[in-house]
């Protein structure tokens, strides 16, 4: 048998149990790829990161949900860089480059007065693809009515490095009655039958918030839903400036709430800024460290 130390991270929070959970393995390179996938499946959190030596950046970052690998994750992102930091092993940079399947991407480390670490994270160039499928069958897949979907705003599959579906909703009260049916989302997101979904309005619970939204996984991640979500949220952020917002600043500044139905609350910074033709995307947060725990795998 073979014994790996998990570090459980809040990401998203400054309060050990809200935000979302990400395990932070350090010695990722002792471990291979099905050690990997089966320690993020032992584990059970929405994401496991396996921090790896890089040929072209300061450190690799590979991700895994109980399902599969992923191209990147925000708030395990957030958890790992706040993990090799607090411990010690990026010694005094605050500026560094992380090598994940979604590319090359800058992570920069801010201190606060009271000795809190910030990270913002650089997010891939955000795409856009058009969903031709019901409108009724994805609200019924979400435990919600085809009437709670926005009418004047599509509804649109995003990325920033991870594909998830955007779904503009009407109002906070459609968010109580949601109760997905993960397994119903493949037959639905015919164009991308993997992908994750969201849904999201601009009403929020917060005065500080511009955005709400929840995140229900794919199926095939082995999870239901992601409590706060970076890479979602980057994408949402360079969607409300791309169809929301009717002003045309070359800086837009926002603040996602998400986790309060899950009792999960955390906020994720987003800044979207004009690249030519596109965006640049920055999400910004924080985390935790709430415990750490071993896992024990067949040899």
């Amino acid at each position: 048998m073979t014994s790996v130390k998990v570090y459980h991270y809040d990401a998203f929070s400054k309060e050990p149990g809200k935000g979302n959970p990400a395990g932070v393995v350090l010695n990722g390179d002792e471990l291979t790829e099905e050690q990997m996938q089966e320690t993020a499946s032992q584990v059970g959190f929405n994401e496991t990161a396996f921090p790896v030596r890089s040929e072209v950046a300061d450190v690799g970052i590979r991700f895994f949900t109980p399902g599969h690998e992923m191209n990147l994750c925000g708030h395990a992102t957030m958890a790992t860089v706040y993990a090799l930091k607090t411990k010690g092993l990026l010694g005094e940079k605050t500026a560094l480059t992380i090598e994940t399947r979604a590319g090359i991407l800058p992570v920069k480390l801010h201190s606060t007065a009271e000795n809190e670490i910030t990270i913002t994270m650089n997010q891939a160039a955000p795409k856009f693809e058009a969903f031709h499928g019901s409108k009724k069958h994805l609200a019924h897949s979400m435990g919600i009515e085809e009437e709670d979907i926005h009418d004047n705003l599509p509804i649109l599959y995003g990325s920033t490095g991870t594909w998830t579906l955007l779904i503009p909703i009407n109002n906070l009260e459609a968010f109580h009655r949601m109760n997905p049916n993960n397994k119903d989302f493949p037959a639905i997101l015919k164009e991308m039958p993997t992908s994750s979904v969201h849904p999201f309005c601009i009403e929020t619970y917060n005065a500080e918030a511009d955005m709400h939204a929840r995140h229900f996984s794919s199926p095939y991640s082995g999870t239901l839903e992601d409590a706060v979500t970076g890479t979602a949220s980057g994408v949402m952020g360079a969607y409300y400036a791309e169809y929301i917002r009717k002003d045309k600043k070359d800086v837009m500044k926002l603040v996602v709430e998400q986790g309060k139905e899950i009792g999960k609350d955390g906020r994720v910074g987003v800044r979207i800024s004009r690249s030519n033709a596109s965006y640049d995307v920055q999400v910004r947060g924080n985390a935790v460290f709430v415990e750490d725990f071993d896992i024990m795998l067949e040899n």
